[in-house]
């Protein structure tokens, strides 16, 4: 039996009270980040494969189904906003389409087709990079994705929660973070999903500060699309170079972004 789908520790839990019930998916959860802690140098070896080659123009695709497709989609989602990039530079695919983010599609994560067919809507080259996502690491649509990809001469990686997963031997790269039995036996969105999540921060994060996406500790590219980040945004212009506010909220407004407006700034000094 796969781990992702042996029986839960805990029993009857239906008769728990509130505060058991909590203290104990909590003691499931501090689990989790130890497990990803042993697989760093998995995830390192993945992402300095991806740096170099997004440094030559290829992509990052994310392809799952489920809770898995959907945390795929989020890391995708908000590399836009957060770095400053295109929306095709870090892309999210789900089994059943963009539907399914929000409603369950079923049998579409049966299909081991249909990745291929999502991930050439954007074309492709062998500088891009698939990374297949799915918990039980059997699931057809990544299987067939990161398959035909690898076949196709990209980079292949993964993230499961299952060890030696069909999944995990069908990827140059995988990653595979055990966490145990879930609290609900076979509800993968828990420890599995958290698990997953640490993995699609750690990798998209690292890769956007080597892309030089980040200056300092400061998202220096973010998008100011609403008031919170054009003052945060003011505030970080401030600090790197000393104007008082209402200045510097110009400043950031006319030039853009952190990053033109503190370039802008000390190349009109004086």
């Amino acid at each position: 039996m796969r781990v992702t789908e042996s029986s839960s520790q805990y029993q009857d839990l239906e008769k728990m009270g509130t505060v058991d019930l909590l203290q104990n998916i909590n003691s499931e959860d501090h689990k989790v980040a130890p497990a990803v802690k042993e697989k760093l140098a998995a995830i390192t070896a993945l992402v300095d494969q991806i740096v170099p080659r997004m440094l030559e123009g290829g992509r990052l695709f994310y392809i799952g189904a489920g809770t898995s497709g959907r945390l795929g989609v989020l890391d995708a989602s908000e590399c836009p906003p957060t770095y400053g990039v295109p929306h095709d530079w870090v892309v999210g695919l789900i089994a059943g389409g963009d539907a399914a983010i929000r409603k369950a599609v079923e049998n579409a994560e049966d299909d081991p087709e249909m990745a291929w067919k999502d991930i050439q809507a954007y074309g492709f080259s062998e500088l891009d990079t698939v990374i297949g996502i799915a918990a039980s690491g059997t699931t057809p649509y990544v299987i067939g994705g990161v398959k035909t990809a690898r076949a196709k001469g990209l980079l292949t990686g993964c993230i499961t929660c299952n060890p030696e997963s069909p999944l995990a031997k069908a990827v140059e790269y995988p990653i595979e973070v055990v966490v145990g039995p879930e609290f609900v036996t076979g509800s993968t969105r828990m420890k599995s999903g958290t698990a997953q999540k640490l993995v699609l921060n750690m990798i998209s994060t690292t890769v956007m500060i080597k892309l030089g996406r980040v200056k300092g500790n400061k998202m220096v590219d973010m998008q100011l699309s609403n008031i919170k980040l054009v003052d945060r945004a003011t505030k970080m212009v401030m600090e790197a170079t000393g104007l008082d506010y209402a200045v510097a909220n110009e400043l950031v407004l006319s030039q853009g972004s952190v990053r033109n407006a503190t370039e802008y700034y000390y190349k009109n000094k004086g």
